[in-house]
């Protein structure tokens, strides 16, 4: 009897026990199914904005980032579950109270601590009843090339419209003089110059242009640097005698670059022409060459009255002048050093500047090794090159009496 009761008793406890596990089972997965009952884009949505192409985010009625793309997080338009900026939000609200797709181009920091910035195209649009769709263009590059190109076209309407002007006035002086035959030969003196200016300037914007849609690596072919810099020496010569100008070469580059010649030398005649020019009569410029943890460097130092920081941060811009004024008086057009960065960039390379006031400048080109080569290899043309640079004309001295980034040579 005893053992009936007591069983009938953890029966019941069982089934009680069974109940409670039960209800609390299901509470747990309600609560579950809430947990994860995440916002979810419309169907189909997802797989159409992974193939738009363009850096794309989905907010809720509050704002809430309900899909991103990773391009909405590397533009910083994203960060967690938030939209980064201020404007975003501004279009977002507009979209959502008036019902209507707005597009703008915005300027937006690109980090939080404001380093940079991103230009994007943004399209807001509904899509469904709760969610807006913003859709992000990153127009920065465009912006930054068409920015430079009007700068381009200004300066180069400012820098034509001188010497045009100049050459006008100049023919109606000479032509009211025709009865001063000393006049008559000032003028056309005046007139050539000006001349020559213009016609110096139109060839440095052709070939500015031309470097621009350069494909060096269809005419690349292995290159003596000491070749370039002995041609472009030998092109420098007649400017550098007419103010007693030494040229001074040091050092020599046992390795080859990958390169196109007529394009390094030109740069390096330009890097030559201007430390010319802003030299003193009387003084030098050396040309210190050397290979070195795989590079091939050249620099060119003179000795003329160097550069404030300020300009050196400036002096490789299109038409950029230090003294206006005495580059005219000199034949600059402000494209020389312009030409070489793009020479050099296009060969994968840098140049580089030092200069203190009152100790001369030295820019400095290097051009990565070309690979796989060795002692085996040397063309006859770096044997030419060692037999040019060793004839009259400029003279050679060690490599240690150029200054790569020092004091003037």
């Amino acid at each position: 009897m005893l053992i009936g009761v007591v069983a009938g008793l953890i029966g019941l406890a069982l089934g009680v026990f069974g109940v409670l596990a039960f209800r609390v089972s299901e509470e747990q997965r309600k609560l579950v199914d809430v947990e994860y009952d995440e916002p979810s884009i419309p169907e189909g949505a997802a797989e159409v904005l992974a193939v738009v192409g363009r850096a794309f985010v989905v907010v809720d009625a509050i704002d809430g980032v309900v899909r991103a793309s990773p391009a909405a997080y590397a533009y910083g338009l994203v960060r967690g579950h938030t939209v980064v900026h201020q404007q975003l939000l501004e279009m977002t609200a507009r979209v959502r109270r008036d019902g209507v797709i707005l597009e703008s181009q915005l300027e937006l920091p690109r980090g939080p601590l404001g380093q940079g910035t991103i230009v994007v195209q943004v399209r807001a649009a509904m899509i469904a009843e709760e969610y807006i769709l913003l859709l992000a263009d990153d127009r920065t590059e465009l912006t930054r090339t068409e920015e430079v190109r009007n700068d381009f076209v200004a300066n180069v309407s400012h820098e034509l419209k001188t010497p045009v002007g100049a050459i006008s006035l100049l023919a109606e002086a000479l032509e009211s003089s025709a009865d001063d035959p000393e006049a008559v030969r000032r003028f056309a003196k005046r007139m050539q110059k000006e001349s020559a200016r213009l016609a110096a300037l139109v060839q440095d914007i052709i070939e500015l242009s031309r470097l621009q849609g350069a494909n060096v690596a269809q005419r690349s072919r292995p290159v003596d640097i000491n070749t370039v810099v002995s041609e472009a020496v030998d092109r420098s010569q007649l400017p550098a005698e007419s103010k007693n100008i030494q040229l001074v070469i040091g050092g020599h580059a046992a390795a080859m670059v990958y390169g196109d010649q007529d394009l390094l030398v030109t740069a390096l005649r330009n890097l030559i022409d201007n430390a010319i020019r802003y030299s003193p009569d009387n003084t030098r410029v050396g040309i210190g060459v050397r290979a070195k943890d795989g590079l091939v460097s050249v620099s060119v130092t003179d000795q003329g009255e160097g550069l404030s920081p300020e300009d050196q941060e400036r002096v490789f811009e299109r038409f950029y002048r230090v003294d206006a004024a005495r580059s005219r008086h000199t034949g600059g057009t402000g494209l020389g050093l312009s030409i070489v960065k793009h020479v050099i960039s296009n060969h994968g390379g840098e140049v580089t500047l030092w200069s203190q006031p009152g100790q001369g400048s030295t820019f400095t080109i290097r051009l990565p090794e070309m690979e796989g080569q060795d002692d085996a290899d040397a063309p006859a043309a770096r044997k030419a090159a060692k037999t040019a640079t060793g004839s009259p004309g400029p003279q050679r001295i060690d490599a240690a009496g150029v200054h790569e980034q020092g004091a003037s040579a």
